[in-house]
This record gives C-alpha cells, sequence and structure tokens, in this order.
C-alpha cells in the first residue's frame, strides 16, 4: 500500500475540485466533488504506477503559509 498527498484547489470559473500530486508528473485531475476528485486521481495514480519507468521529481515536504504586511 502506498500513499501520496494531493493538492486541491477550488476553480470558482468551472466550479470543479482541481487536484495534483506535487513531484508526480501527470498525476492530475478534477472532479465536481471532493469524492469524485478522489476517485479521478486514485485512478489517475494506479493507471501511471502501472509504468515501469516511472520517476519521481521531487518530494513533497509540505506547504508553507507566507504573511505580506
Amino acid at each position: 500500500m502506498r500513499t501520496f498527498t494531493a493538492i486541491v484547489e477550488r476553480d470558482s470559473d468551472a466550479n470543479l475540485y482541481v487536484g495534483y500530486v506535487p513531484g508526480f508528473p501527470g498525476a492530475h485531475s478534477q472532479g465536481e466533488t471532493l469524492d469524485e476528485l478522489h476517485e479521478n486521481l486514485r485512478e489517475v495514480i494506479e493507471m501511471l504506477l502501472e509504468d515501469e519507468n516511472l520517476v519521481f521529481d521531487t518530494e513533497f515536504v509540505g506547504t508553507q503559509q507566507i504573511v505580506i504586511r
């Protein structure tokens, strides 16, 4: 079992949730609900993991909040 962390944003123009896995080329999707996005991302990740030449470009470290005054 492997666990991946996805970044999720809400696109107000398209009224969709958009998600991607940092450092995982091609691991991105969208959905009308968070559940649909989750399922779509899971399917994309499973498909990408079938590629034997898969290379991760970076390692996800975390997020930071930047305060501007």
